[in-house]
Parts: structure tokens; C-alpha cells; sequence
């Protein structure tokens, strides 16, 4: 059994997990307090049920990973630069700890046992309040992808205008309650529909670019705003037949089950290598 813990800007949430299944979980809000030891002392408190028989930890956690260390990319949400959460969850919990970004977990548990199951290369991609992705190439994961962070020639960035927070944006200059309006109000607003599938027709350019250059095979899209049918349905749309879009089936246990999951793995490739040694 591995214990999971999924760190994200609202929500902190903790689980059991055995062989691609939670056993059994519980969140809480992310508390006011975000800086490093205080936001790893309310996980820790969280974790605490699903430590015992426990044989390592998985983290999913947002922000840029690497080697175990986090830095985030907004500072006024979380004040999070080069932090070793690694470090310090392994010390307070006395368990094996690998973390990975949280889009980059929910796709290898999507991998793994969802429904990129069998796919060797595939991308997971959410739509939210911003543009996470996670990427697997011949099977294996890919960390540190940004799909959200690359450029639409001559307007910026795909998530400033393609993100649910651009149509939050978009949706509070006409009074309407932000990007879910959007989708609701786009089956009767030529308006609403059109802001939409331009959102849909940006992101699926991209799409399409990546399964030339790296031949993708599958594409999972979560996420509030990905997995709402208005949208999902215009991505599709969007994408044509060159590509299977699919929408993500873990829901918001994939981060969780991925990070176990790449515990467990990276787990026992310590093991092999110590034997062998």
C-alpha cells in the first residue's frame, strides 16, 4: 500500500492506494498559510491515518519539480521557490517520498489505469483555471512538460487565452459568472459560442502540432473546464479524425493514483538497483 497526497491552490487531499485504487481518502482546504512548513505541517496532519503500513509516499504537487524540489509558478498563490518538499515530507513521515507536478501525476495514472492504458505515447492535458499537461513517450513519463506555457504565434501564451481564466475574464466584462456561463450560455449566445470554440480551436492546434512531431496516439483531457460537454464536444470537433480526444476517466483521484503509483515504482527500481549493487 502507498499513501498519496495531492498538494493543489484550494484543495490538499490524502489517500490510501493499492494497485491503481484508492482505498480510502479525505481533503481538506488548502490552508491560508502557505508557506513551506506550515502548509507540510497541515499535510502531514492530513496524511496521518494513511501513514501506518504505509511503504512509501507519492506527492503530486502543483508547480515546477525537479529532484523533489518545488518552486511555483504564481508567488502570490503559493510562495513556493526551490522548496525541498521531498526532503521535508520524507523527514516528517520517515517514508520513502517521490513527488512529481500534479498534471504530470494525473498522467500516469491515466497511463497506467485509465484511459491511456496501453498507449505509448500519450498526453494528458486539463482545462481549468489554467492549461496543465503531462506527457508519455514509448511508455514512459516525460516530466516537466508545459503545454499551457507555449506560444500562440504573435498573442502570447496558450493558457492567458485559451485557459478557464480567460473566459472568466471574458465572462465577468459582460456580468455572467465566469467560464461556466461561458459553456451554459454558448447553446443559445453566438457570442458565448464563439469565445468557446476559439478556446476549443486554439488548444486543438496544438494538438494536432504535437501528434505530428511526436506521433501522440491519445489525448485525456480533465479538468472543470475540459470535461464540461459544451467544451470537450468542440475540442473533438476541433481536433477531426486525426487524433483521438478523449475525456479523462479518474476524475480527481488521478494525481493521487499516479503519484502512488510512481512511488511504488520508483521504489522498487531503488530496491533492484541496492540488490544488484
Amino acid at each position: 500500500m502507498i499513501a498519496a497526497l495531492d498538494i493543489g491552490g484550494t484543495k490538499l487531499s490524502a489517500a490510501s492506494v493499492q494497485g491503481g485504487r484508492v482505498l480510502r481518502r479525505d481533503q481538506r482546504p488548502t490552508p491560508e498559510d502557505r508557506r513551506p512548513q506550515s502548509l507540510v505541517g497541515a499535510a502531514v496532519g492530513l496524511l496521518e491515518p494513511f501513514l501506518s503500513g504505509a511503504k512509501a509516499l507519492g506527492v503530486a504537487a502543483t508547480g515546477t519539480v525537479r529532484g523533489g524540489k518545488v518552486t511555483a509558478p504564481n508567488q502570490q498563490t503559493l510562495p513556493w521557490t526551490n522548496v525541498d518538499l521531498q526532503g521535508m515530507l520524507q523527514q516528517a513521515t520517515h517514508l520513502p517520498t517521490f513527488v512529481l507536478n500534479d498534471a504530470d501525476a494525473a498522467c500516469w495514472g491515466e497511463a497506467r489505469f485509465g484511459v491511456g492504458r496501453g498507449v505509448a505515447n500519450f498526453l494528458f492535458v486539463t482545462v481549468s483555471t489554467g492549461i496543465g499537461s503531462g506527457l508519455v513517450l514509448g511508455g514512459r513519463l516525460h516530466e516537466g512538460s508545459e503545454l499551457g506555457f507555449t506560444r500562440v504565434s504573435g498573442r502570447g501564451f496558450l493558457e492567458h487565452l485559451a485557459s478557464g481564466k480567460a473566459l472568466d475574464e471574458w465572462a465577468e466584462k459582460r456580468g455572467w459568472d465566469g467560464a461556466a456561463a461561458v459553456v451554459k450560455r454558448a447553446e443559445s449566445d453566438a457570442e458565448a459560442a464563439a469565445v468557446l470554440e476559439e478556446s476549443a480551436r486554439l488548444l486543438a492546434d496544438k494538438l494536432l502540432d504535437l501528434q505530428r512531431m511526436l506521433g501522440l496516439e491519445r489525448v485525456a483531457v480533465g479538468g472543470s473546464l475540459g470535461l464540461s460537454e459544451g467544451y470537450i464536444r468542440r475540442l473533438i470537433h476541433a481536433v477531426g479524425p486525426e487524433l483521438a480526444v478523449v475525456s479523462a476517466s479518474l476524475g480527481a483521484d488521478a494525481g493521487l493514483i499516479g503519484a502512488a503509483d510512481w512511488a511504488n515504482r520508483q521504489l522498487d527500481a531503488q530496491m533492484a538497483d541496492t540488490n544488484v549493487g
